[in-house]
């Protein structure tokens, strides 16, 4: 017999009424001997089993507990009691993997409100709740959406190195890769670490963007995007950093500035507007859960709408397009900065914005998303395209509500003299990317893309606050387990 899930049962009960059917799943309770609650992780509702303990061995009944996982086969009925539109009766059960109860008493699948902190520490077991069942299925439908869009709108999927050589950023907080025995790593004549013995004959580390090669991929194919993992060698301990997370980065042919940003804003609706028509459960949830939160939180700190409220303004409002230099007025004419708020205060252009004053010009100035565009060049990576005032290059920054930064992107710099002379300023070895070059000397053409940090939408998304808990194994300084 054929299983079912959980979902398509729930989603179409009526076709099931008076079928016998086959399920899986993990306790979620069990009732008076009687009543199972089931779920398999299609969805975050449960199924009722309704099982006649007096047909049943008493031994079989006496082992099923919470977090035990059972097959069932049995007859849909419609449901009797409040709260389910069906139930199960029970005709063959068996037990498919036991509750070691002393055990579980030390895990977060007891059934009882458990701190986040606690939920990270068990990650291997964090799945198996209401909250990051929810979570995790709503990233899934993300991730489902960004390929979605990218293809319904001619793009191309290809995928970038994860072990490169080349600095994307050119910060150096990489992580390097190399096969060498570390207690014996060879050095060359000047005592330095002697890279051409190493796998690669190079200095090899960990991608921190696929942005360069994906951009090479453009001036061939028109159209690409990337979607895979990267890394960051940052020290950073906060909610907003991990040290390996998943970037999006589209880059497009003949595209410029106002191209890209209609492209993002395009980009992020449709995810958006995705997870709004086929998450409506876990949102529910996650929406009930974002305002039990916000009554925490002293007033002047709390949201002004819903979860759900929120995304759908997002979908619905077009996102202010604002210069950098427009910006810095407003920050540093706001009474934050004036009465020093700020922990940095904003004292002058050429400033570079943290995460707070992005926020108050989305949360506070403007109560939208905002678009950031024209930033100073010193300010800003080599590849971005130089304007004609010398001063600042066509970046772009959206920014959204709680967030922050959510995409990062520019008009790339498509003219050979500019670039390298951006490369010589900013102290970028244009031998180590000669290939990256050679794609301005060879038919080069006005070029864009952005980055979308696929945790951040997420935490956008779902309402979470730290961005530990919308990536399954997260790996942060100090901590890589599981």
């Amino acid at each position: 017999m054929k299983r079912q899930t959980i979902k398509e049962i729930l989603a179409d009960y009526k076709k099931f009424i008076h079928q016998d059917i086959t399920i899986q799943g993990w306790v979620r309770a069990f009732r008076s001997n009687r009543f199972i609650a089931l779920n398999d992780g299609s969805t975050i509702e449960n199924i009722q089993a309704v099982v006649d303990y007096e047909k049943w061995d008493e031994h079989l009944i006496k082992n099923i507990k919470t977090a035990s996982s059972l097959k069932i086969t049995g007859e849909v009925v419609e449901s009797e009691g409040k709260g389910q539109a069906v139930e199960i009766i029970v005709k063959k059960i068996d037990i498919l993997g036991d509750n070691f109860s002393e055990e579980m008493e030390k895990t977060v699948l007891q059934p009882k409100k458990h701190s986040l902190e606690i939920l990270r520490e068990q990650a291997h077991l964090r799945f198996r709740t209401n909250l990051f069942g929810a979570v995790f299925r709503v990233r899934s439908a993300v991730s489902f959406a960004i390929h979605q869009f990218f293809n319904q709108n001619q793009f191309f999927y290809i995928n970038t190195p994860i072990i490169t050589g080349a600095d994307a950023e050119g910060a150096g907080e990489m992580f390097g890769v190399t096969n060498f025995d570390l207690n014996n790593i060879p050095k060359n004549d000047a005592g330095e670490v002697d890279f051409t013995e190493d796998f690669f004959g190079k200095k090899t580390s960990l991608t921190v963007s696929g942005q360069l090669e994906a951009e090479t991929a453009a001036m061939g194919l028109g159209r690409v995007y990337t979607f895979g993992p990267t890394f960051r060698a940052e020290n950073s301990n906060t909610t907003r950093h991990l040290a390996e997370f998943w970037m999006v980065e589209p880059e497009v042919a003949f595209n410029n500035l106002e191209d890209n940003i209609d492209l993002a804003e395009d980009f992020l609706k449709f995810v958006i507007q995705y997870v709004l028509d086929h998450c409506k459960d876990d949102l529910a949830f996650l929406d009930k859960r974002f305002a039990e939160e916000q009554k925490q939180k002293p007033e002047k700190d709390r949201a002004k709408e819903g979860l759900i409220e929120k995304l759908e303004k997002v979908v619905k409002s077009r996102f202010k397009r604002v210069s950098y230099s427009e910006a810095i007025d407003i920050l540093m004419n706001s009474k934050e900065n004036k009465k020093g708020k700020f922990q940095f205060p904003v004292e002058a252009w050429g400033a570079d914005l943290q995460s707070e004053h992005e926020r108050y010009l989305v949360e506070k100035h403007f109560e939208c998303p905002v678009v950031l565009f024209d930033y100073p060049k010193e300010i800003k990576a080599f590849y971005m395209r130089l304007n004609e005032d010398n001063k600042t290059v066509a970046a772009m920054d959206v920014l959204f509500p709680g967030i922050g930064e959510i995409i990062g992107g520019s008009q790339r710099e498509e003219r050979l003299d500019v670039l390298q002379q951006k490369m010589n300023e900013m102290g970028v070895d244009q031998e180590e990317l000669w290939w990256y070059l050679d794609t301005r000397k060879f038919g080069s053409v006005p070029h864009a893309g952005f980055g979308l940090g696929l945790e951040r939408l997420v935490l956008f998304v779902t309402g979470m606050t730290n961005i530990r808990d919308v990536i399954p194994f997260p790996r942060t300084p100090k901590n890589a387990e599981f």
